[in-house]
């Protein structure tokens, strides 16, 4: 199995609400690499699983399994907070 072999494929992403390429969701995180949701997307179109046990070590795949969103009201209140550290206003 190749790290690229499925690199070209696309799908819309539910996160950004357009289509993205599985080169960009085993990419496109921080820490692991892969978006948290990566396996959530993708195991329809081929054997997620199967292919980040190949390709991640143990604790990122562990990681990925675990994954589980951040509350909504959590991610706008971190969203707000670096929009104004961006802009100057750290006003927290």
């Amino acid at each position: 199995m190749k790290p690229d072999q499925y690199d070209e494929l696309e799908r819309r992403c539910p996160r950004l609400g357009g289509p993205v390429t599985f080169h960009y969701c085993r990419t496109s995180g921080q820490e692991p690499p892969q978006c948290w949701k990566v396996i959530d997307c993708w195991w329809e179109r081929f054997d997620v699983v199967a292919y980040l046990r190949v390709h991640t070590a143990p604790s990122e795949f562990d990681s990925l399994a675990a994954a589980k969103p951040k509350p909504k009201v959590a991610t706008l209140v971190d969203l707000i907070r670096r929009a104004r550290a961006a802009a100057g206003n750290d006003d927290t």
